[in-house]
């Protein structure tokens, strides 16, 4: 992977690499029973991308181009998108314009607070947007989305590395969200397919 450069500041070539580096770490083609309860044929482990040093910095960089300007803080739900939001508020901090990170838990925390949101304090009204690493249903980021705003913030976009297109663009229009994916899983298929012929 020495060919990968993440200092580029041209957001296409920078896409390009997330791409491959999705293609090379997390596609898998096999038999997969998903959190969803769903049987697939193929499998997108995303966390292989986002804690990968180069995935993460370049998942940064491209998810705080996509951000809409009034947004003061990135959210997601415990697991998978903790090294997400980490890495765009890292980022912000080195652009200068530093965005907190959220973590939202799938229970709530069974000592002290008995918090269900990890970070700092937002004041009530909060612009949120809620990241996440593949959608399937579209389920695991709405439960985010209640958490958010039951604690009194407003969230109305989801922002997702990969869309599996099997329901959750669709669910998150019908809730009234405002949805984005870096990729869907056609792009991924198609630059698997274009990689193996040039092999």
């Amino acid at each position: 992977m020495s060919n990968f450069r993440v200092d580029t500041a041209d957001l296409t070539a920078l896409r390009t690499q997330l791409l491959d580096l999705f293609c090379d770490l997390a596609y898998q083609e096999g038999d997969f029973i998903l959190s969803s309860g769903k049987r697939s044929t193929y499998y997108i482990n995303g966390k292989q991308v986002t804690l990968h040093p180069i995935g993460a910095l370049a998942t940064g960089r491209l998810l705080l181009s996509l951000l809409p300007p009034d947004t003061q803080a990135v959210a997601g739900l415990t697991l998978g998108a903790d090294p997400i939001v980490s890495a765009v508020s890292v980022v912000s901090a080195l652009e200068n314009q530093p965005i907190p990170a959220l973590i939202v838990r799938q229970q709530a925390k069974g000592h002290g607070t008995r918090a269900y949101i990890e970070g700092p304090s937002l004041p009530a009204g909060a612009q949120v947007v809620v990241l996440e690493d593949v959608v399937t249903t579209g389920a695991s980021a709405m439960k985010a989305v209640e958490r958010l705003r039951d604690a009194g913030y407003c969230v109305d976009h989801i922002i997702a590395l990969v869309d599996r297109q099997q329901g959750g663009a669709e669910f998150y229009q019908e809730k009234g969200l405002q949805f984005q994916a870096v990729f869907t899983i056609s792009d991924i298929q198609a630059r698997v397919r274009e990689r193996s012929q040039i092999k």
